[in-house]
């Protein structure tokens, strides 16, 4: 949400903070602020200029222009805008000399978007007024940036004068209301409004104007609404655009000659009727969705977008002027459902203040007066709402106050907080304040007496407020032994280089296919927040592979690793959650052998002795890269290389269900006594066919050894001249030991001679 700060300063006459020192202000006392952006600094020295004369530069698309200053005097400007001409008046910006086209440049003509009042670059501005003058009502200013987060629970904060109250309220200063209700005339309205559900729409209120003039805002207008980030369109458009920037109430003109009959219908959409929208789109409508309609159908979204059945264009001359208040839920759930977050929507969804109705309406009659000389105010305003009772005044002790803030605050000092937040502060008894909540806060936002601890609190400022522990008895909770593992199992990652990431328990249907999943056996979203993220996911791969490809961009080698929820779909009832470690090594270069022994080492560190099983690749997986993970009897997971055609590089991956790792884990740890006995160690070489499997021969050569065996470890792998084709050689240093003595020469010479004798005699050949 941008505010802009000339804006508010127009509301805070007397604001002279600096912008810097505001946006401080505001984030300590009342919204999070993300920054400041200068904008318009070309306004400081513009001014208005008359092209005298426009010159034609040979072998070139650029003109020369003698134009008149008034100011900074007469200057000659090389000009690219294909609108220069003699004659018209446009902006000037004195920003030095340069040589352009051999000619010498004294300074610009600007185009909207250079100055920052519009986002036009077509051309030069044009305006009017007098030569040397300023540009009306245009100078630079400071949008201040607020975290929208921070301001859901504050309706009155989605526009300048809410946040100008605020500034008021901080700084000590008048504020200045813009409105003038007493412009509202008290004639009968020439247009009827119908409510069906006035839960649905609180208050709906209207008025009917004529001789409309449908042209291009004023500068100032669209400069206001370009700097905030909104575009300008025309005059009545951009009207209620800046009325809903500054008071928070959306608003919409209709076309009336486009309206059929003489009443406007606030009701539940039909089955299946249709709407076209502003933005060009049509949608089918239902019964959830509320609907503006005249006689003939739909002709907006309430809350959401105006209809193109009755939009303003060039030739409009009369309109209907709403302005509205609906249920935030009704909006909220209509625009989620069509995927059509608008700025009104994401007002009405904060729940409005349904007084806000007619003040918009009296600020529109005021402007509409500047924007379109000779408009016609026809008849008296149509409202029609639900009498909704002011909310009962709430009961604040000044004691409970103190104890629950921590801090010690005189009754002055609150009732003066209070008041000047617009709060009615009134002594119920000694010691006890009645609150009176205002209309803009009472919606969703103060209710009970917790929430008036925080406007004092934060008109403190609870950098003031000194921290402090509750004085209260603490026990250390319960040991939870899954999240423990977790830590523990992240830990392990961690301390191997992985970097862990986190994904959305979403995906795209696409991504879910480019894996060979079945979108059909994912549980689907009834109302998801992007396309791409309408199933349920039930692997963690779908997200690790597009971690992967977008990491790829930017780095050659990395590891990665996620631990989450698959979210698997049952027959009935509700999905079952299983949680799940999943992890990638990717390298660029390489044919990938060297990641997926990393990675089978980043498995034995988490599963101690799991024994790899090759076993059929799945659709994702390399057709000769896969295998199975044993581990204490249970298959828990597998590690593979995903395919070539999933991704460029390599990519090695580990997918393992932590719930069945964690109670595989053995339960017991069986303390083992330090060595007090040297070890005797030996090479040995085991010639078998180039398919044979490592962990078999490793296998083998253990049966073989006995209980001496202390450990057995594989060293290398070759393949090549003298050995005979399809065979390879591979390598394993056996240590043997007892932690009784020490094993004589003999002793350890016997148990390597018995283990040539076992190889040779199972038919294997080895290198001595």
């Amino acid at each position: 949400m941008k505010f802009s700060y000339n804006w508010i300063r127009e509301h805070v006459p007397a604001l002279d903070t600096p912008a810097r020192q505001l946006e401080r202000l505001i984030t300590m006392r009342t919204a999070e602020c993300e920054g400041i952006e200068e904008t318009g600094a070309l306004l400081a020295d513009a001014v208005i200029a008359r092209v005298t004369s426009v010159e034609p530069i040979a072998g070139a698309h650029n003109v020369k222009a003698t134009v008149e200053t008034g100011r900074y005097g007469q200057k000659v400007v090389i000009c690219g805008a294909p609108n220069c001409r003699a004659g018209m008046l446009s902006a000037y910006v004195p920003i030095g000399k340069k040589v352009i086209n051999g000619i010498e440049s004294d300074g610009m003509l600007a185009s909207g978007a250079e100055l920052g009042v519009s986002r036009d670059t077509a051309g030069i501005i044009e305006v009017t007024g007098e030569t040397g003058a300023p540009l009306v009502s245009c100078a630079p200013d400071s949008i201040i940036e607020i975290d929208n987060k921070s301001i859901t629970h504050r309706p009155d904060l989605w526009g300048h004068y809410g946040m100008a109250r605020e500034v008021a309220a901080i700084l000590r200063l008048p504020l200045r209301d813009p409105m003038r209700e007493s412009l509202l005339p008290g004639a009968p309205a020439p247009i009827k409004v119908a409510i069906e559900d006035l839960d649905l729409c609180p208050r709906y209120s209207a008025l009917v104007f004529e001789n409309v003039t449908v042209r291009p805002s004023p500068l100032w207008l669209q400069y206001r609404l370009t700097a905030i980030g909104l575009n300008p369109i025309n005059n009545i458009v951009d009207m209620t655009n800046f009325i809903m920037s500054e008071l928070a109430q959306p608003m919409h003109a209709f076309d009336r000659d486009l309206l059929h009959g003489d009443t406007i219908f606030v009701r539940r959409a039909r089955e299946g009727e249709y709407f076209l929208a502003l933005n060009e789109q049509d949608y089918t409508l239902g019964p959830s969705n509320l609907a503006i309609a005249d006689a003939k159908g739909a002709v907006a979204l309430a809350g959401v977008i105006g209809g193109m059945d009755s939009a303003i264009v060039d030739s409009t001359t009369r309109i209907v002027l709403e302005s509205a208040c609906f249920n935030a839920a009704s909006v909220r759930c209509t625009s989620s459902a069509l995927k059509l977050r608008t700025d009104a929507s994401m007002r009405f969804e904060k729940s409005q203040d349904p007084a806000n109705t007619v003040r918009g309406l009296a600020r529109a009659l005021e402007l509409l007066q500047e924007l379109s000389p000779g408009i016609r105010l026809v008849g008296g305003l149509a409202d029609q709402r639900r009498q909704i009772p002011p909310p009962p005044p709430i009961l604040l002790p000044l004691d409970w106050l103190v104890r629950k803030l921590g801090k010690s605050v005189s009754a002055l000092e609150v009732r003066d907080i209070l008041e000047r937040l617009a709060f009615g502060v009134a002594e119920h008894a000694p010691g006890v304040f009645s609150v009176t909540v205002p209309s803009w806060r009472a919606t969703k936002d103060i209710s009970v007496k917790d929430d008036l601890v925080e406007e004092v609190g934060r008109m403190i400022g609870y950098d003031f407020i000194a921290p402090q522990p509750p004085a209260v008895l603490t026990t250390v909770p319960p040991a939870n032994e899954e999240r423990a593992f977790h830590r523990w199992v992240r830990a392990v990652f961690a301390d191997r280089g992985f970097t862990e990431v986190y994904n959305y328990s979403f995906v795209a249907e696409a991504d879910a296919r480019a894996l060979g999943m079945d979108p059909a056996d994912h549980v689907t979203v009834a109302n998801p927040i992007a396309p791409n993220q309408s199933l349920l996911r039930m692997s963690l791969l779908p997200e690790l592979r597009a971690n992967v490809i977008e990491n790829a961009k930017h780095f050659d080698a990395f590891r990665i690793f996620e631990i989450g929820r698959e979210i698997h779909k049952q027959p009935a009832g509700l999905p079952r959650e299983i949680l799940h470690l999943a992890a990638a090594i990717y390298s660029k270069e390489g044919d990938g052998a060297a990641g997926l022994f990393e990675m089978k080492r980043a498995a034995e560190c988490l599963m101690p002795g799991a024994e790899l099983r090759p076993c059929a690749a799945l659709p994702y997986e390399h057709p000769t890269r896969a295998a199975g993970i044993n581990w204490n009897g249970a298959v828990v997971g597998r590690l593979f290389e995903l395919h070539p055609s999933l991704s460029e590089g390599r990519t090695a991956m580990l997918d393992v269900d932590l719930t069945l790792v964690q109670l595989a884990a053995p339960k017991e740890k069986r303390y083992t006594p330090i060595r007090r006995y040297p070890s005797s160690a030996f090479d040995l070489s085991v010639v078998a066919g180039e398919r044979e499997l490592v962990g078999d021969l490793r296998g083998k050569l253990a049966s073989l050894a006995g209980p001496l065996l202390q450990s057995i470890e594989y060293q290398r792998q070759y393949a090549g001249p003298p050995l005979a084709e399809g065979t390879k050689s591979v390598s394993f240093r056996l240590t043997l030991g007892s932690p009784e003595r020490t094993l004589s020469s003999e002793e350890a010479g016997e148990i390597r001679a018995r283990l040539i004798d076992g190889m040779r005699a199972r038919g294997y050949d080895l290198r001595l």
